[in-house]
């Protein structure tokens, strides 16, 4: 069953190229079905079977697509009551000094430095757009001088702020391959845009070297066009740390794999190592509010690898792009709720037709998590693997509604909660009267014996920053946090970020699981919500590097709900640590 909706008008967001503005609007013009913005409405038919393979693992989980263009503000826009839930990724926010009006906007929003305390607090992480500095679109480019001039301010002032940790990147230019030429026409001297790359790469490294250069931003992938920038990149010495792309048409998400492995094949024939991709903007206008395509671009972008994704800026700011209206969730809030409570590991799905989904199982705690929707009718959720959790199992099916960005859903619907035998080790979930449009969640827990709150951390869960996720047969879940190293800059300093949940307020007994290979005591600083810091010991482990065998015991205060607990080597307001330890969780009592 598909959800009818006027189609919305497009070309109101700041950041959207022309081109592709008038190309929407032409399909707007043609009267297609409005399953999505302008797009042709696929032909759904029930029956099909999302499959999840609890045994296969895909990636550790870290909430990819949990990020937002402008989506945070200051003050209470949004709160961080409502992204804790979310456990936020990246978002991508305007440089300090910014002069954008984006979206009918009558003052400059979301200035990265401005909204960095929120986003550290909530357990995320940003990238500064550096053109949002002006203050239209396409950008209103004076001269060289000017934009030097620029550059040197907003690099600075990100330099000069000691205390601000969590700046994952710059982002030279955005969409430079739809408006690099449109923001330069009244400058004969303005040059190529990857002549500007290469020269604003080395403007910046002038003013900071630490900080990584994150681009091209392109408003779509094109091939010829990364291998264009990339070559030229390699040849002058300014490769960027991440590779940055939109994926903003109808359906993209069926795209993200191609363009994945076209661009990995790109590094492959220049001799380059692989880095982290970032689908920055992502959904368009007439599908950004619609809860299925959130899952369908969850699923894309957990089986692709992406590092981190942010929902597009269509509309309003500071509202998680739509996720929040007046600061209270939306429809679409409570699919990213469902995939923010995901922990463990990322597991294999396999979709059929237009149904698909992301599944988390979390051996601590065992709980399968499947996010999924995007077919109507009755269809059914296969779940293989469950062995491990009983004879039987206990599956609670919820929904959410199909309403779009300006009508709050004070929470999801309760469908049914029922007990499955399992069988072979499998369950078959019918669900019966889908919508295309909306997302449904399945939580699956044994009948008897599940903790009443979670309990353990992963460190390859949280919030890395300037450290690794690497893996270890012999590390709990799989997976630990190594490569803790850096100390005595807010750019470089290495901490691992667990956002917890505890239901009472006191202290707490935490059990941090850790490797110490240096062959003498090593110690981090500890500190929960921003509070002071206090040291751990992690006495020396004989096991080696990559084999957290060692654990030790700290008492940490805790208040009722959501807290940040910081295990750093460096970070503001610490001196830094001795030695170097491996994290592999924490376990709360």
């Amino acid at each position: 069953m598909t959800h009818l909706r006027t189609p919305v008008r497009p070309g109101r967001r700041r950041g959207r190229p022309r081109r592709a503005a008038a190309v929407l609007s032409a399909l707007v013009v043609a009267g297609t079905a409005a399953f999505g913005f302008g797009s042709t409405a696929p032909a759904y038919a029930d029956g099909n079977t999302l499959t999840v393979n609890v045994g296969t693992t895909v990636r550790p989980v870290t909430h990819v697509a949990a990020g937002g263009l402008y989506g945070v503000d200051t003050g209470s826009t949004p709160p961080l009551s409502q992204l804790y839930p979310l456990h936020v990724n990246t978002f991508t926010q305007p440089p300090p000094g910014t002069q954008q009006l984006g979206n009918g906007a009558t003052h400059p929003c979301c200035d990265g430095l401005q909204v960095a305390g929120k986003i550290t607090d909530a357990g995320g992480q940003q990238y500064l757009r550096l053109p949002d500095v002006f203050s239209t679109f396409p950008y209103n480019w004076v001269s060289w001088p000017d934009w030097e001039s620029k550059i040197g301010t907003m690099i600075s002032a990100r330099v000069d702020a000691t205390s601000t940790t969590n700046i994952a990147g710059y982002e030279i230019w955005n969409e430079p391959d739809a408006n690099w030429a449109a923001s330069t026409k009244n400058d004969p001297n303005a040059g190529s845009y990857l002549d500007m790359w290469t020269r604003t790469y080395r403007d910046i490294r002038a003013v900071d070297t630490l900080t990584p250069i994150i681009g091209p931003g392109a408003s779509s992938y094109s091939h010829d066009f990364m291998l264009g920038f990339m070559t030229n990149a390699k040849n002058t010495g300014t490769l960027p740390s991440v590779a940055v792309w939109h994926e903003l048409g109808d359906f993209s998400y069926q795209d993200v794999q191609a363009h994945v492995t076209d661009f990995r094949g790109i590094e492959d024939s220049l001799g380059l190592p692989h880095i982290p991709i970032s689908i920055n903007e992502y959904a368009s206008p007439g599908q950004v509010d619609e809860p299925s395509i959130g899952v369908h671009y969850m699923a894309a972008f957990e089986r692709a690898g992406i590092h981190d994704a942010e929902r597009a800026y269509w509309y309003e700011a500071g509202t998680m792009d739509g996720l929040l209206y007046n600061n209270l969730p939306t429809a679409s809030y409570w699919a990213y709720k469902w995939y923010g409570d995901q922990s463990g590991n990322v597991v294999q799905t396999v979709p059929q037709s237009y149904l698909d989904g992301v599944a988390s199982y979390d051996a601590s705690r065992k709980q399968v998590n499947v996010v999924f929707g995007g077919d109507g009718g009755t269809n059914t959720v296969k779940v293989n693997g469950l062995a491990g959790l009983g004879s039987q199992v206990s599956v609670q099916l919820s929904s959410t509604n199909t309403t779009g960005r300006t009508t709050n859903q004070a929470a999801p619907n309760l469908l049914s909660t029922t007990t499955y035998p399992v069988v072979d080790g499998s369950i078959s979930v019918p669900v019966s009267n889908m919508d295309a449009v909306a997302a449904y969640q399945l939580l699956i827990t044994p009948t008897t014996g599940t903790p009443t709150y979670q309990q353990t951390y992963e460190a390859e869960n949280a919030t890395v920053v300037n450290a690794s996720r690497l893996s270890s047969s012999t590390a709990s879940n799989g997976g630990y946090v190594g490569r803790i190293d850096g100390n005595g800059d807010a750019r470089t300093d290495s901490f691992v970020d667990f956002l917890v949940d505890v239901p009472t307020a006191r202290s707490y007994t935490m059990t941090i699981k850790y490797a110490n290979a240096t062959g003498a005591t090593a110690t981090q600083g500890l500190a929960s919500d921003g509070g002071a810091f206090s040291t751990v010991s992690y006495p020396p482990t004989t096991s080696g590097w990559g084999n957290p065998t060692g654990s030790v015991d700290v008492t940490v205060q805790l208040r009722a709900g959501y807290n940040v607990i910081r295990l750093a080597k460096g970070s503001p307001n610490y001196a830094g640590g001795t030695g170097y330890a491996e994290l592999d969780s924490i376990h709360l009592q």
